[in-house]
């Protein structure tokens, strides 16, 4: 996995430039230098957190791995077709879950704190969701797929998923009834009201279409969080939502408030009181 993303690194660079030449010929303020700065230290940080955190998760792989159900050849086409699907459906609800619980929200949010949308924008990687989403793909080991194999589709995922952060592609005909793209991203990206909690596909869009999820881009998107984040320091980027929700936690009247702030919607406020 690490050395699918290292080789990637040059091109994902590449393209950031291509896209800030396209802008400028174009006359479009689709970078700003803070702005992207930011990006590139949470993308740094997020790769330093994984190295730290990999041994722990392949560990604890490798551990369900001993009790699968099935033995899946790592060498056969069918395996690797299947772990797409398998690999996507799990994170699917990877994201959903941390969109919907504010404990999850709390370590995703900096992926979307920023007002842009480009694809530096796609390196702006938490710091915290290798330790809060490993429990998400520990199915697949359980079902027969070698970690190996799920951390190589893991890679080729988030590889996909750089190039759809980006306004300089429209829509793309019949892919965007299979495949997560451009128009759909940006959507999942938006706090358009409408926009909010959509689109959560990896490489593909078919689970947001069967679960309930989807939402077509309509009209122009406006990117952030409801509540804007004005500040490019990424410390402040990768822990503000934590501090907010501690101190939420730290004001409850009771442990059922504290359960609710932890758990439920990050919108969710307890009843008043009178």
């Amino acid at each position: 996995m690490d050395r699918l993303i290292l080789y990637a690194i040059p091109v994902f660079l590449a393209m950031i430039g291509l896209e800030m030449a396209l802008g400028r010929r174009l006359g479009l303020a689709l970078y700003e230098t803070r702005d992207t700065l930011a990006d590139l230290a949470m993308g740094i940080g997020n790769v330093l957190v994984n190295l730290a955190w990999k041994g722990v998760a392949l560990w604890l792989a490798f551990l369900v791995y001993e009790y699968r159900l099935f033995d899946i050849p790592y060498s056969a086409a069918w395996a690797w077709l299947a772990l797409l699907f398998a690999e996507d459906f799990c994170y699917y609800w990877f994201h959903r879950v941390h969109h919907e619980s504010r404990f999850a929200w709390a370590a995703h949010v900096n992926h979307h704190s920023s007002q842009r949308f480009n694809l530096a924008v796609a390196l702006r990687q938490s710091w915290t969701t290798p330790i809060t989403g490993l429990v998400f793909w520990l199915p697949l080991p359980l079902l027969g797929f070698h970690p190996l194999m799920v951390v190589t589709q893991q890679a080729i995922s988030l590889i996909y998923q750089f190039w759809i952060h980006t306004q300089a592609i429209g829509r793309l005909g019949p892919l965007e009834w299979v495949l997560n793209t451009p128009s759909h991203h940006r959507v999942h990206h938006g706090i358009n009201p409408q926009y909010i909690d959509r689109n959560y596909g990896g490489i593909l869009i078919v689970w947001d279409r069967l679960f309930g999820t989807f939402e077509k881009e309509r009209e122009p998107v406006r990117f952030g969080i409801v509540h804007q984040l004005e500040t490019f320091n990424p410390l402040r980027i990768a822990f503000h939502e934590w501090l907010s929700l501690a101190g939420d936690v730290r004001r409850a009247r009771g442990w059922r408030e504290a359960a609710g702030y932890l758990l439920r919607h990050p919108g969710w406020r307890p009843p008043d009181p009178s």
